[in-house]
């Protein structure tokens, strides 16, 4: 089978997955669900081989490139990121497959009636994926928020809730890198928590909620792929400061142990 159609063949597998599982009638909803909370849980939006491979090619992604990360951010009012990481660069260039589900007409013609606005291409090149892999007591990806609209989040493996690595939110927030007052928000507004199984994805409003993962408190795995868009707003935003941790090994707004 020549590469144009496995391309073609992974297309119409999402396309009548999404036709399997979702009704037109049920979109409405979940846009008002996702409109609400800034996050929507959407396991289903791939069928389980797409999922199955994504899990091969991120093993195979962070055996060959994955670079561990130890710090606190300023940025975020000094929250730790503790992971190892596959940068946005290294699956670019090494993985056909991650390429082609990010560009899968189908998947974006779904996300965007889940957001109710248009999906572009993530304007920084180093923000479009990054696969994390948490592994040790400790682990967490700190309270923070995203430079850029939306996040599809695939959990890819981990373990029980009791160890761990659930996902926590609070949304209608807004981020300002000189003044992230993080404590303050979350002393005056609910924290919403969720926990996942193997194969979850999700759909995060990364621009407007603040979100964390619960620190590991015990060694164990946890590995997910963020894929992430932009909007039309990205033309207003000003993108000051050196904190693109996920990028560079050391950054000035980074305190490293």
């Amino acid at each position: 089978m020549t590469q144009v159609a496995i391309v073609n063949n992974w297309e119409q597998q999402i396309q009548d997955n999404l036709n399997l599982h979702f009704s037109q009638e049920s979109l409405p909803l979940l846009h008002q669900k996702f409109k609400r909370e800034g996050f929507i849980k959407v396991p289903d939006i791939m069928p389980l081989n797409i999922r199955q491979q994504m899990k091969e090619e991120a093993l195979r992604l962070l055996e060959k490139y994955s670079e561990r990360r130890d710090l606190k951010l300023a940025t975020t009012g000094n929250t730790p990121r503790k992971m190892s990481v596959v940068t946005s660069e290294s699956i670019a260039a090494n993985s056909e497959f991650i390429n082609t589900i990010y560009r899968s007409k189908s998947l974006l013609n779904f996300l965007e009636k889940l957001g109710g606005e248009p999906f572009l291409p993530c304007p920084s090149k180093d923000e479009e994926f990054l696969i994390t892999r948490h592994e040790k007591s400790g682990d967490t990806h700190g309270w923070h928020w995203g430079d850029y609209r939306f996040a599809l989040i695939w959990i890819l493996e981990t373990p029980p809730i009791e160890y761990g690595g659930m996902l926590q939110c609070v949304p209608h927030t807004s981020w300002d890198k000189s003044n992230p007052r993080i404590h303050e928000y979350l002393c005056e507004n609910p924290i919403r928590t969720y926990g996942f199984v193997s194969g979850d994805i999700y759909l995060l409003k990364s621009d407007t909620t603040l979100h964390r993962t619960v620190p590991l408190n015990r060694d164990a795995t946890r590995i997910m792929i963020n894929m992430t868009w932009g909007c039309l707003d990205d033309e207003k935003r000003n993108l000051n400061g050196n904190d693109r941790w996920w990028a560079e090994k050391e950054v000035e707004a980074g305190t490293y142990t």
